[in-house]
């Protein structure tokens, strides 16, 4: 018998897609899927069982009522807003028998946070860019030109990060941010030329590394950047670039989630600098290239399932070297969902 298993947040071209992606690959699940918006693209995957739309200003409510209703006991964030959520409703998830899938709750809020990620970070002696709360012009002038402003919270995809070079444009945006009701950091700029990497980090829940992977991001193509200016490069949500074997990297970061005590997935960006690698954005959970890696032999998502259903834990080394590269698919639907 399948183990049932929800995505909730399943948006077109969204981590919750990718994960649905990865579980299907596997043949062994039954999977339902959930979200906020009846326009999701993945209400309409015919990968899904069953979809449902939630209620948005009753989430967790929404979200167990369906769990009961089709017996699922599993649930895994397919998104930032989802993964916050539900970390913070796990107890009452766990109340009637519902499983998080995710990282540690203390993890989730710290890695959620920018500012607390790089103070956390540096605490433990790890490189970073330099970084300072964009509350004031004497905090940006510290930093050096150009400079990158973006939300201490909710930056997934790239979204409200602007790159800067003058002290008043960064002002400016350091301002932008404040007024949409949100706190922003100002961080160097740290050049493509030398790579950019994105790296996953998979823990299980007593903290042992069961594996990691690491993917040199390819920034030629549109969908791989969110704004080019100059020289300046900021990369968007869609990773793509080639898979290799990257054990310094690895390494590295395997280290930051040992440090940081992360028990679950946790994926790092970084960029070279003089040979150095640095991360400049941590998120606390399955990424939204989490398909391209278990292409290349890592599912990392199976791997936590197994170990937390079965008791089963199985080790990655070795990923199927080469590119992979990612597009959008279009769908048609007649008739959009109606609540249920």
């Amino acid at each position: 018998m399948k183990n049932k298993v929800l995505i909730a947040g399943i948006a077109g071209a969204s981590l919750g897609t990718e994960i649905l992606k990865a579980l299907v690959l596997t043949g062994k699940y039954d999977i339902y899927g959930a979200d906020i918006s009846k326009t999701a693209y993945g209400l309409y995957d015919a990968g899904f069982v069953e979809t449902f739309i939630a209620d948005s200003n009753n989430y967790i409510p929404s979200i167990i009522d369906i769990c009961l209703r089709k017996n699922i006991e599993i649930i895994i964030p397919g998104g930032e807003i989802p993964l916050n959520l539900l970390s913070q409703g796990e107890n009452e998830l766990a109340k009637h028998n519902i499983r998080y899938i995710g990282n540690d709750t203390n993890i989730v809020s710290v890695f959620s946070d920018k500012n607390k990620t790089f103070e956390v970070l540096k605490t433990h002696g790890f490189e970073i860019p330099i970084t300072a709360l964009g509350n004031s012009k004497e905090n940006i002038s510290k930093i050096g030109l150009p400079c990158i402003v973006k939300p201490s919270t909710g930056t997934g995809g790239s979204v409200m990060v602007f790159s800067a070079f003058t002290i008043e444009e960064a002002w400016s945006y350091c301002q932008f941010i404040l007024n949409a009701g949100k706190t922003s950091i100002v961080q160097e700029y740290i050049p493509a030329l030398e790579g950019e990497y994105t790296v996953g980090v998979l823990s299980f829940a007593d903290g042992e590394i069961a594996g990691s992977i690491a993917m040199k991001r390819s920034l030629d193509a549109k969908l791989s950047v969110a704004s080019k200016r100059d020289d300046v490069i900021i990369s968007g949500g869609y990773s793509q670039g080639y898979i290799d074997d990257f054990s310094d990297i690895r390494s590295q970061c395997e280290k930051i989630a040992k440090a940081v005590g992360s028990c679950g997935p946790f994926n790092v960006q970084g960029r070279i600098k003089n040979g150095n690698f640095i991360p400049f954005e941590i998120n606390p959970r399955f990424s939204a290239s989490t398909y391209l890696r278990a292409m290349a032999g890592f599912n990392e998502i199976d791997m936590f399932l197994e170990s937390i259903l079965n008791g089963e834990k199985s080790y990655f080394n070795c990923p199927k070297k080469g590119w992979y590269l990612r597009s959008f698919q279009e769908q048609f639907i007649e008739k959009l969902k109606s609540e249920v």
